[in-house]
């Protein structure tokens, strides 16, 4: 039994089509895709002569321009020209040449091509089925790779042929089954014919004879729409099937019908003109190929008798060298009592230098240190403004929406993140900012930056306006924080050096793909401007700018922090300035719209801190306001605390009650916290110690870890966090 379709025929139509229509965009010449293409018109209408002679030009030109994309595409219509008349041994040769070709490019399109057009062969011809359907899934494989949808198609309607013709209809027919719909849908004609005549084929051996005669009938149906000569063999194939099928049931008349009309188109098709024509041709590009090998050795022997000449270049450069090295040494040899000289010079440096580098350190440890207590210091009182804010906001609900309250609860938090910021601007190798991912809403944040800063105004008598794109998605998803701190630092730059003016913050949306935002900030102000030569070195460490006019006064870190930050959300910060104009800064950043994330945000922020039972902790503290803050902290959510002052104090207290925390500050006087957590683990006490300091965790990570503290909470901290640490290693 045979394959009833060549879908071959259909994939190089494809290919053609593609062709046509300019998508190769590979560095074969115009000239030879214009060759490829009127190769494969031709072949379509089985003008032989035609379509071989275009494809043996077009693989010259493509040769000689070492094109092997083009001269792969050539070889594979080469080969589909033998197959077609029935030289099959020529054709698995030249596909096979194109598929090396197409390794070589590594073009999957082509590659699939080259792959089904050998499982047709191997299949169609009866030569290995096996070795046929193992082409066909590495022409699938790529189909399905590129999703190319009638690559599919094709690939299964020739795995399913394939296996029909070795009477495993089984697994044939699932391939068929796959595309049913896709071809029933469609309006390739070709596929319908092949379709429609493997199910009479599947409906003929499970003898179901009506359902075999309906889908012959299909097929012959297509098969008279057909417009297409190449097409004419597969539908000789059709009536062949369909005559053997009446011949079956006993229905001479229309077997013999359908087998005069198989005979008809095979022998109009077949004719031994033809024949001949594609013999004499071949044996024409047998010929080319040969002259094409010798011109190929050729050019591979001029190519060695080049690298002779280079090695030979090679040598005389050795001696040369050789000389050189000889020469030099001998100037060594003449110079080493002078250099002898120079060791001694260079080790009294070398001491000097030694002892420049210890004094270095030095300097770089007092350094850290100053950092470690300015940081301690600085923190140490914003626990007490950020805590007493929360206090107050906690114990006086009226006032939640008070602006004041806000701008203080947001200036608070604000200065210490500053603070973070500029300590890390000397740390920075050790203390990387991170940014986090919070949910917040521009308008809102903007509006709460401009209250913050209206008494720098009214100063100066500015005003400050906003203005933000509609365009901007409500919701957004990124380090508010980072955020503020840089519109704030810009914000109060325009707003010192501009007097009875204006400052003007706009936002507008660059762009917006998928849901990720590129988002453009303008900070414009009409006040004294920059001078040009220091316009390029405003975000560099200390640099403040001299005017003769007033004296203003900063640490000129602001913005090298606010380039910093940019660079953090990847995002570009340019400055544009006038004298007596005014200046413009322009920051892009890229932030998140993504509306599941914010509510997966939300959802974690929300935690319910609601205390389950009643907690007994510890505090120690001697500050006395970090004391009555975090004191008042703990009492508004219903949680029982006891303060000591000291080390020695806590010691003593735990060794006569028991408690479920205990609140540890690391800098007191007598006793470090981590002295006394040490003497605590030592005594057996396991209760969690939640260690709550001013120094940065990093600094302190390995005394942590030797004391066998659990946690660690920085102060000034979000009670949140404080309240669900709590929560966490108690319960």
């Amino acid at each position: 039994m045979k394959t009833n379709s060549k879908y071959y025929f259909i994939l190089v139509f494809l290919c053609f089509s593609c062709w046509a229509i300019g998508q190769e965009t590979q560095a074969s010449s115009d000239k030879a895709k214009l060759l490829l293409k009127k190769a494969g018109q031709s072949f379509m209408k089985l003008e032989t002569r035609a379509s071989l002679d275009y494809a043996q030009k077009a693989l010259i030109l493509a040769t000689k321009k070492n094109d092997n994309l083009t001269a792969s595409k050539a070889y594979n219509l080469i080969g589909l020209n033998f197959e077609e008349f029935s030289d099959y041994k020529k054709a698995i040769e030249y596909y096979n040449k194109g598929l090396v070709l197409a390794n070589k490019v590594n073009n999957d399109t082509v590659k699939g091509w080259l792959n089904n057009n050998l499982g047709n062969i191997y299949c169609y011809r009866k030569i290995n089925f096996k070795k046929g359907i193992e082409h066909y899934l590495e022409g699938l494989k790529y189909s399905i790779k590129h999703n190319d949808e009638y690559e599919i198609m094709f690939s299964k309607l020739n795995i399913g042929s394939a296996y029909f013709a070795v009477q495993d209809f089984k697994n044939g027919i699932k391939y068929f089954n796959d595309i049913k719909e896709f071809i029933e849908k469609g309006d390739n004609i070709e596929a319908k014919i092949s379709l429609f005549s493997n199910f009479g084929l599947y409906y003929n051996q499970i003898n179901d004879n009506k359902n075999a005669e309906k889908y012959y009938l299909k097929a012959v149906q297509y098969s008279e729409k057909n417009d297409k000569e190449l097409i004419n063999s597969n539908i000789a194939d059709v009536y062949h099937d369909f005559s053997n099928f009446y011949y079956k049931i006993k229905n001479f008349e229309k077997a013999h019908y359908y087998l005069l009309k198989h005979d008809e188109l095979q022998d109009n098709i077949y004719n031994e003109a033809r024949s001949d024509e594609v013999k004499n041709l071949g044996l024409q590009i047998q010929q080319d190929e040969i002259i094409r090998k010798i011109e190929q050795i050729e050019k591979e022997r001029q190519i060695q008798e080049e690298k002779l000449q280079a090695n030979r270049i090679f040598i005389i450069l050795v001696a040369v060298i050789f000389l050189i090295l000889l020469m030099y040494l001998i100037s060594l040899v003449r110079n080493n009592r002078f250099k002898a000289k120079l060791n001694k010079e260079l080790k009294s440096a070398n001491c000097e230098l030694l002892e420049a580098k210890e004094k270095a350190e030095e300097a770089s440890q007092l350094k850290t240190q100053f950092i470690s207590t300015i940081s301690h210091e600085l923190r140490t009182p914003l626990y007490g403004v950020v805590g007493i804010t929360e206090i107050i906001l906690e114990e006086h609900k009226e006032l939640k929406n008070s602006p004041h309250l806000k701008s203080l609860q947001f200036s608070a938090k604000y200065l210490l993140a500053l603070v973070n910021d500029v300590l890390k601007v000397y740390k920075m190798e050790e203390n990387q900012v991170v940014l986090k991912d919070m949910v917040f809403n521009i308008q809102d944040e903007l509006t709460t930056i401009k209250d913050s800063m209206q008494f720098l105004a009214l100063r100066n008598n500015n005003q400050i306006t906003i203005q933000v794109s509609n365009e901007i998605p409500n919701t957004l998803i990124g380090d508010k924080i980072r955020l503020s701190q840089i519109l704030i630092n810009l914000i109060s730059n325009s707003l010192k050096f501009t007097e009875n003016g204006r400052v003007e913050i706009k936002v507008d949306l660059l762009a917006k793909i998928n849901n990720n935002c590129e988002i453009k900030f303008q900070v414009i102000d009409n006040g004294i401007g920059i001078p040009k030569e220091y316009q390029n070195r405003v975000f560099e460490k200390f640099v403040q700018v001299y005017r003769k006019e007033s004296d203003y006064q900063g640490t000129g870190l602001g913005l090298t922090i606010v380039k910093k930050l940019v660079d953090l959300f990847n995002g570009t910060i340019d400055l544009k300035s006038e004298e007596g104009k005014g200046t413009t800064v322009t920051f892009v950043i890229h932030v998140s719209a993504d509306n599941e994330k914010a509510k997966s945000i939300i959802n974690d922020i929300k935690v319910d801190l609601a205390v389950k039972r009643s907690y007994n902790i510890l505090v120690v503290e001697d500050n006395k306001i970090n004391q009555v803050v975090t004191k008042r902290l703990l009492e508004n959510h219903n949680i029982i605390c006891e303060i000591v002052d000291d080390g020695y104090a806590a010691l003593e207290l735990v060794e006569q009650k028991e408690f479920d925390a205990i609140l540890m500050d690391i800098n007191m006087p007598l006793i470090n916290g981590f002295e006394t957590s040490k003497l605590m683990r030592e005594k057996g006490i396991k209760t969690p110690i939640i260690a709550v300091t001013a120094f940065d965790r990093q600094d302190i990570e390995t005394q942590i870890i030797d004391a066998k503290i659990d946690e660690v909470i920085v102060k000034p901290f979000d009670s949140h966090k404080l309240f669900e640490t709590i929560i966490r290693l108690v319960d």
